[in-house]
């Protein structure tokens, strides 16, 4: 299946918006990088110490999704929900089986292979429950879908021969332009209907009736999680041909309202997402407040202003809460955001300085000692933030991370980093997770999401509730999770850090108290040699609970400690 979802220039290209942060939001946070513990204990050994009995949480087992996976990996990895989603999703077109790739490729609208209605979404639902996972599928909202030309031809956006010479255009169809004129302005007064149509929930009920009818209902084991588009908040970037100016505050409401009351007029069953915001300024800004920023500087932000100043998402959900108390239902079951460090990590570089930012850079998700060190320049530690805003604006609603990834894929640091992200998200309590995407198989970061679902190729994984676990050594050194299973085994995750090409060996002193455990444990690891391919080490005694490893850094090593008999 084709897909387009290259990150949007707003991820990677936004250090001019660090003032809207240095101008009132900072807080009173430590400095970047700073941790409670600074340093590796004088004598070389780190203790990971473990405590069965405390900060038991059930891990939700929706955290370790993925998107657009192939058969074998969605089997191999587990996964239990698989995403249809990013940007071309946004205009979706069900009727024409069709979508629109917006700024990704030249605002084309391009037919999939198959004529039949829906045939890619019907599809994608099948495979994912044929493979055991959860399909979550996009919902476009926006407003305007895909139209196709004759025999399901190509349409685009910003004709050459209609709107003038363009700074770029399709290599193999010199008229189809990027939408920005020679002296870099964008064109403008393009029209919409070039290549869409216009489509609200009424375009979309017959689609969501058909799903119902050829795959069965969410309860019925059909399609479970409707996403509400994708990022709203760079609309006005991403499909700027269609919805030229940013969305504000009332629109993403209005839109989210009513197509989720459709979804569950369709099927009550159903689980429904939003509103699957970017980053930072998404989650604190509307799409017309980050672009009039842009424009006219940040200390004044009228939409935002209107909306009595409230952060964009904490209204987004008091505004949820409000619909559900109008119409006696609830129409918002999860809250869900994306998140992309803003630093370089999702890349493929892996110098010895991006290593080291992606080895601390997790911190961004939960640690409230840790100021993101790149245009954010605040604490950011968004799971926690994210069940705040729930608490106080929409309490029930569950958390979920749709879109991720910290890049490195096929290195042992992008492993390194996977494995904590899951280690984190399981910890803090999120709800539903699925990564950007999936990565290559047998990729190092495939493989530590492996570690955590299917290690041994038989289904054995990570344990089913967190529990308390610490590394006495800097984050960016060594970091801890430990889980128990439901037949009482303690699984322990030490993420031994650094660069690949500084390779050293750490020694770690594990100690597990409040359970009496087993007088051996197994040790499965993921190491720079062999590829970063997951390998069963050597059985290692551990009396008492308490063992001493010597670890190769980086690496990601998962111990399996069974309950005493």
């Amino acid at each position: 299946m084709k897909t387009a979802h290259t990150p949007p220039l707003l991820r990677r290209l936004l250090p001019f918006l660090a003032i809207i942060f240095m101008t009132g939001m900072t807080g009173g946070c430590i400095s970047a990088g700073s941790a409670q513990q600074t340093s590796i204990p004088a004598s070389g050994i780190i203790t990971v110490a473990v405590d069965v009995t405390k900060n038991r949480r059930a891990i939700n087992p929706m955290i370790y999704g993925a998107a657009y996976a192939e058969d074998a990996a969605i089997k191999d990895l587990r996964l239990p929900n698989h995403r249809l989603g990013g940007n071309n999703t946004s205009r979706y077109n069900w009727r024409e089986n069709a979508d629109n790739r917006g700024n990704d490729w030249f605002f084309q609208s391009i037919g999939d292979k198959s004529a039949v209605p829906g045939e890619r979404v019907d599809t994608f639902i099948r495979r994912s429950r044929q493979n055991g996972a959860e399909p979550m599928v996009t919902i476009p909202i926006i407003g305007h879908v895909a139209k196709l030309g004759p025999d399901r031809g190509k349409l685009w956006s910003y004709s050459v021969a209609k709107y003038g010479a363009q700074q770029k255009t399709d290599e193999y169809n010199k008229d189809s332009g990027n939408g920005t004129k020679s002296d870099g302005k964008p064109v403008t007064g393009n029209s919409p209907l070039d290549a869409n149509i216009v489509a609200d929930a009424l375009y979309q009920k017959p689609w969501l009736q058909n799903i119902v009818k050829v795959n069965g209902a969410a309860n019925r084991k059909g399609l479970r999680y409707y996403v509400l588009d994708n990022e709203p908040g760079i609309w006005h970037s991403t499909h700027r041909d269609v919805h030229p100016v940013g969305a504000k505050m009332d629109e993403v409401r209005d839109k989210s309202v009513a197509m989720a009351a459709m979804i569950k007029s369709v099927d009550p069953s159903a689980q429904v997402l939003g509103p699957e915001e970017w980053g930072w300024t998404g989650y604190m800004y509307s799409g017309f407040d980050s672009q009039w920023g842009g424009s006219h500087g940040w200390l004044m932000l009228p939409d935002k202003l209107a909306h009595g100043n409230k952060e964009f998402v904490a209204w987004y959900l008091e505004a949820m809460k409000a619909a559900e108390a109008r119409t006696g239902e609830r129409l918002l079951d999860v809250f869900t955001l994306h998140i992309y460090p803003q630093g370089g990590e999702f890349s493929s570089n892996v110098s010895e300085a991006m290593q080291e930012k992606r080895n601390r850079s997790t911190r961004s998700l939960f640690d409230p000692t840790y100021k993101d060190e790149t245009w954010i320049n605040d604490t950011v530690r968004l799971l926690p933030r994210m069940k705040d805003w729930v608490r106080d604006n929409y309490p029930g609603t569950q958390t979920g991370i749709t879109e991720y990834n910290w890049g490195a894929e096929k290195h042992i640091n992008g492993a390194t980093a996977q494995a904590d992200i899951y280690g984190i998200f399981g910890r803090e309590g999120l709800d539903v997770g699925s990564r950007w995407t999936t990565p290559p198989t047998d990729s190092p970061t495939y493989n530590a999401m492996k570690l955590f679902r299917n290690y041994d190729g038989k289904g054995a994984g990570f344990g089913e509730t967190s529990v308390a676990a610490s590394a006495s050594a800097p984050y960016e050194a060594v970091t801890a999770y430990a889980a128990e299973r439901k037949d009482g085994t303690i699984t322990v995750l030490v993420v031994s850090k650094g660069v690949a090409e500084k390779p050293t060996t750490r020694q770690v002193s594990l100690k597990i108290a409040g359970k009496a455990v087993g007088a051996k444990a197994q040790v499965w690891q993921i190491g720079s040699a062999d590829g970063g391919a997951i390998r069963q080490k050597a059985t290692v005694d551990i009396p008492a609970g308490s063992t001493t490893l010597s670890l190769p850094s980086p690496s990601v090593t998962l111990l399996i400690v069974p309950a005493a008999k």
